[in-house]
């Protein structure tokens, strides 16, 4: 009796292969292996997504020194002896001037200007926007304020501007505040109408009728859309109870509007209202001669936190008015509040509490 091993041995070679599993291959043993499905389509979408976003990074870079370079620039801060310490945070100086420039016959008589020659400031603003955030700071100035002006004695604020242009209405500012200003910017009627009418209006709501020829302005009550021309008889007018005072008032509640306006996803992300906005606004206002477009980007953003009431707004501490020989009616200040509040400015603190609210 053979054994069985040598029976096993005996049938693998009678049956090559017998005892060993085997499965078919597949299409893998009848050539090499298939190659790998490329995709060319996504690698194309890459590379149109990447060109799209260079070019619009050039187009973004083009109109940024497009707009930088219209900006007119004049020498409001320079490198005067005497001015105040730097402090924390940046501090603007907004100036509105009854400038007719740039402004054509029919122009004036659409938007009834006036023709008043030369310019006077009608609107000063001091916007401080403290260090690593916090809430903005809107003082407005009032421009009967009566002020020492350096070399020229005690006088109206916007006496200032018009003895030494806006140079001398720094000093000014920055003597009776101790506060370094940081930033000039001044616009004119034109500039102010244009930025109006870029924006398509600006939606306000009026309390009472107001009326007054002298600034062209006649207006119903209730809420509506200002054009150029109501705007800027809106913020002129000084045809109510108590003038100037009432006046500096609407100034703010008119650029709080404006400004909500301007950074609204309706303007910003539409390139026919943002783009013409940019490159004539640029124009049409003035800065000073160290200010570029950088420096710009934060103050619409920091005027409309003020506008939502994320900031602070209100006029220096008035301690009443007065009549003064040679100046005629003038605001007085609160000195005591007035100087409480500029310091709490210059050490960057919260203002909310120092404030005058009207």
């Amino acid at each position: 009796m053979s054994g069985w091993p040598r029976d096993w041995a005996r049938d693998q070679q009678a049956t090559p292969g017998a005892g060993v599993r085997t499965e078919p291959l597949g299409p893998l043993a009848d050539g090499p292996p298939p190659r790998l499905a490329v995709r060319p389509r996504r690698r194309r979408w890459g590379r149109a997504v990447l060109l799209v976003l260079a070019v619009l990074l050039v187009l973004i870079l083009v109109l940024f020194f497009m707009v930088d370079s219209r900006l007119n620039r004049v020498d409001a801060l320079g490198d005067q002896a005497g001015r105040p310490a730097v402090t924390p945070g940046a501090d603007w100086l907004i100036v509105g001037s009854d400038s007719r420039e740039g402004l054509t016959e029919a122009e004036r008589k659409r938007l009834g200007t006036g023709q008043a020659a030369g310019r006077r400031t009608d609107t000063m603003m001091l916007l401080h926007i403290p260090r690593g955030g916090g809430q903005p700071t809107l003082i407005s100035l009032p421009r009967d304020s009566y002020v020492p002006i350096p070399g020229r004695g005690r006088n109206k604020l916007n006496a200032a501007y018009a003895f030494g242009g806006p140079k001398l209405l720094v000093r000014t500012v920055e003597g009776v505040t101790g506060i370094r200003v940081d930033h000039y910017m001044e616009i004119g009627f034109d500039g102010f109408a244009s930025i109006v009418d870029d924006v398509g209006g600006v939606s306000l709501c009026v309390d009472a009728p107001m009326n007054d020829p002298k600034a062209g302005l006649k207006l119903a009550a209730g809420c509506q859309v200002l054009d150029s021309r109501k705007a800027l008889g809106y913020v002129r007018t000084r045809a109510s109870a108590r003038g100037d005072l009432d006046r500096v008032v609407r100034q703010q509640q008119f650029m709080s509007a404006l400004i909500d306006k301007m950074t609204s996803p309706g303007v910003l992300i539409n390139p026919f209202r943002s783009i013409p906005l940019a490159l004539n606004g640029a124009g049409t206002i003035a800065v000073d001669s160290h200010d570029h477009i950088y420096h710009l980007i934060r103050f619409p953003f920091a005027m409309r936190s003020v506008s939502r009431g994320d900031g602070v707004a209100g006029t220096v501490p008035i301690a009443g008015t007065t009549t003064v020989s040679g100046a005629g009616s003038v605001v007085l200040w609160d000195r005591p509040k007035a100087l409480a509040l500029f310091e709490a400015l210059k050490q960057d603190r919260p203002t909310g509490n120092l404030v005058e609210r009207k």
